[in-house]
């Protein structure tokens, strides 16, 4: 999406960020994907050899360049992270691929960067308990499913309860909310829960999906928050991790408005929002 393109020349544009802060990722390999991913899936996408249902479930048809922009988008989310547990937080201008899971992959969704990211610390011993938060409008199903019998991963989802998906994973904290909620509601069910989630996980990385689907202006999404709703989210999301000194990483996730204006402000407003509260 040209959203990916436009946030960060939006940010050196305005001067929030420069050159110097942003981080080219390296390449996630076969043996990182495969902590997550199966081998049997892994395959198929080498190949290039999914079924057309499979392919349909994805949303459009899967090609070498999209497969290997994932492993660079997924290996950015756990640099991310390392670089969050350096200076309290990092954010990945992509990312967010949460409906993807550990044998296919649906809702625009390849490879899951969060899960991913996720299985690499505990691979290496980086992180004992990390919690998923996803305030994107979308259920993230993908990371549920991957992580349901997972303890070292708690995962929170809080989205529209008739959005997409229509058949829901569970996740260890779901968070429905009704068609057309606005600012207050949101906000509100964030505070009721966040803080409680984070005191009794007490994690050693938090890794937050900060989709922009959530506007009432977003194509798919059915939500009603405004984008100052938006940034006041974004906003306690990091001032709870930080205050606890908990590491966050971001990955922006979705956002179809249909005014490309409201997509790369609001996702820049995340930018904004770290920038403020961290230096």
């Amino acid at each position: 999406m040209i959203k990916y393109e436009l946030i960060p020349e939006q940010l050196l544009y305005e001067g929030s960020l420069t050159e110097d802060n942003f981080f080219h990722p390296a390449r996630l390999s076969d043996e990182e994907i495969l902590l997550t991913h199966s081998a049997e899936y892994l395959q198929k996408l080498m190949s290039l050899s999914l079924s057309r249902k499979e392919e349909r479930n994805i949303g459009f048809p899967v090609r070498a360049d999209l497969i290997e922009r994932g492993r660079y988008i997924s290996m950015g989310t756990y640099q991310c992270m390392k670089f969050a547990m350096e200076h309290g937080v990092a954010l990945n201008v992509a990312g967010g691929t949460h409906h993807s899971f550990r044998s296919h992959g649906e809702g625009f969704c390849i490879l899951n960067d969060f899960a991913i990211a996720a299985n690499l610390l505990l691979q290496r011993k980086e992180a004992s308990k990390i919690l998923m938060v996803d305030l994107d409008v979308h259920q993230g199903n993908g990371t549920a499913k991957i992580f349901e019998h997972e303890s070292r991963v708690f995962t929170m989802s809080m989205h529209g309860a008739r959005n997409y998906p229509t058949r829901k994973e569970q996740s260890d904290l779901d968070l429905p909310l009704p068609d057309g909620c606005e600012d207050d509601l949101f906000l509100d069910t964030l505070k009721q829960h966040l803080p409680q989630v984070l005191d009794s996980i007490n994690p050693d990385a938090v890794f937050y999906l900060a989709g922009v689907d959530v506007l009432a202006t977003d194509k798919l999404g059915r939500l009603g928050l405004t984008k100052t709703g938006c940034q006041q989210r974004d906003q306690y999301v990091f001032v709870q991790c930080r205050d606890r000194n908990i590491p966050v990483a971001v990955s922006m996730g979705g956002g179809y408005s249909h005014d490309i204006k409201d997509i790369v402000d609001a996702h820049a407003n995340t930018f904004r929002v770290a920038l403020d509260l961290y230096t």
